[in-house]
């Protein structure tokens, strides 16, 4: 590469930097060589969003990570550096960012001019101190057909609930990238029954969320994953509030003090997670969802099912489906990032085409015998709306969709009918519901009291209700999904087994046992 077109690279690195922060306002004082008594790469780093040419890399500068991070109010320029190899001696290119205190001393980096489907390396120096290697694979490019990808997808990492052993499994795994679909924190308080303990009460203000963030990153092992691979990242309730659905908390909270409440979790979020310049905050609004794809091979529409949903019908929680639910003005994606999904799926050219989202979209009747409950908090609540997308997939002729998701702390594989409401209509797509990393604690194999409700649900093929991730190899003509799960999560250490396996094969909708 010429010198000029690196330099140039490098000046639109940096001006991605400085416009972040310039739209938070002006910089007051920058230390261009900072002094630190203690490390300050105390949370790690992280790489994210991979593309052709690039991806993010992040890390905080936290020399007291439980303290609001132990920073001075002044903008701190921090080196990084990347890499074709792990000492850093091939293909060398570095740069300066700045850390500013408006973002909680956060970096987010965007590289570019980085060569398609290869591995790099990255670290970050501040002062004397150098932070952990981490490495990232970018994306194929657009044209290209790549023979297989290999990803991991987790949620839901109670930290008072359990250790996050899957992760220091995960990080043994030969992977591309990891997707983690929400429930990165917990906002609630203490706990008495945890194996870990929380760091304060229930979260509230921006002060709260950036020291629960750094509880959680503190941990060995989610950091360990963090610097194995790039992730892609979106969130769920508790990034906020348990069952929050737009601008309506879980317990009624006054319209603007939640708004509040919810700019101060929307920050601190952007703060630790490795996004780009277009998620950065505006108040109580962040744009999450967005569009990564794999050559040919598979593109991923990762969805915010949180920020412009309705709230839950039907009094929430489990209940039969009401005249609410199927209110035409019920949604769960809002207008506009429905109409985005609409026109991304309809343009793709990629042999696979996932929604990485976090409820579960099949129906799935929770009460053995007769009568129905659903899960209002699901896409059930969200009935007309749900119809549409399922009807889109099938009219459109949409290649081989499959929806990844979190949040129910159990493991599920199911088929999606274009009409929920009607088993016998044709099946659309493959649905693959991941357990939680350490939410609910260690979890049992089989519980007997999911048997009937199992024998009445026909499209759901598998359950599994221990902790782990779902392993998935993406091949042009075969999806594979492994169940990986620990046996505990109470005590550390547990071994890793794949539970179940299930393919589903390019042009037949629908799953099978592997």
């Amino acid at each position: 590469m010429r010198d000029q077109d690196f330099e140039r690279r490098r000046f639109l690195i940096h001006s991605g930097q400085w416009l972040g922060l310039l739209a938070l306002g002006p910089v007051d004082r920058i230390a261009a060589s900072p002094k630190f008594e203690k490390n300050p790469f105390t949370l790690g780093v992280a790489a994210g969003d991979p593309a052709p040419d690039g991806f993010v890399i992040w890390t905080r500068l936290a020399p007291e990570p439980l303290a609001g991070g132990g920073m001075p109010q002044q903008a701190v320029e921090v080196d990084w550096m990347v890499a074709e190899d792990e000492n850093f001696s091939r293909g060398l290119r570095k740069g300066k960012a700045l850390a500013d205190p408006k973002l909680g001393h956060s970096i987010h980096v965007e590289l570019q001019g980085l060569r398609p489907s290869y591995w790099y390396y990255y670290r970050f120096r501040a002062g004397k101190f150098e932070s952990p290697v981490g490495r990232a694979k970018t994306a194929p490019t657009p044209s290209a057909s790549p023979d297989q990808l290999r990803f991991a997808f987790a949620s839901c990492q109670h930290y008072e609930a359990g250790f996050y052993t899957a992760y220091q499994h995960m990080a043994e795994e030969d992977l591309d990238l990891v997707i983690h679909l929400g429930d990165y924190i917990y906002e609630g308080g203490i706990g008495k029954k945890g194996v870990r303990q929380h760091n304060s009460a229930e979260i509230l203000s921006l002060n709260d969320y950036r020291n629960r963030y750094a509880l959680y990153k503190s941990d060995e092992l989610l950091q360990r994953a963090h610097a194995r691979f790039p992730w892609i990242v979106t969130w769920d309730d508790h990034e906020v509030d348990n069952d929050y659905a737009g601008e309506a908390s879980e317990d009624d909270q006054p319209r603007a003090a939640f708004l509040e409440r919810r700019a101060n979790a929307y920050q601190a979020y952007y703060e630790h997670m490795p996004l780009r310049k277009q998620s950065l905050p505006s108040g109580s609004s962040l744009l999450l969802y967005r569009r990564i794809r794999f050559g040919r091979l598979a593109e991923f529409s990762v969805l915010d099912t949180r920020q412009y949903r309705s709230d839950q019908p039907c009094g929430g929680g489990r209940a039969p489906l009401c005249e609410a639910a199927r209110d035409a003005r019920q949604t769960m994606l809002g207008e506009q990032q429905e109409k985005w999904l609409y026109q991304g799926l309809a343009a793709s050219g990629a042999r696979w085409n996932v929604l990485a989202q976090q409820v579960m979209m099949a129906g799935v009747d929770l009460n053995p015998g007769p009568g129905e409950l659903f899960s209002m908090d699901k896409w059930n609540g969200y009935v007309l709306e749900r119809a549409r997308l399922l009807s889109f997939l099938a009219d459109q002729k949409i290649s081989n969709p499959i929806v990844i998701t979190g949040d129910i702390h159990s493991n599920w594989a199911l088929n999606l009918h274009c009409d929920p409401e009607r088993p016998e209509s044709p099946v659309v797509g493959a649905e693959f519901v991941g357990t939680s990393i350490s939410s609910t604690g260690d979890g049992v194999d089989f519980p007997e009291s999911i048997r009937e409700i199992l024998s009445e649900n026909p499209h759901v093929r598998f359950f599994n209700a221990q902790r782990g991730y779902v392993r998935c190899s993406v091949k042009p003509s075969l999806w594979q999904a492994d169940y990986r799960v620990v046996s505990m999560v109470t005590k550390p250490g547990a071994p890793i087994h794949t539970r179940a396996s299930f393919v589903v094969e390019h042009g037949k909708p629908g799953l099978e046992k592997a």
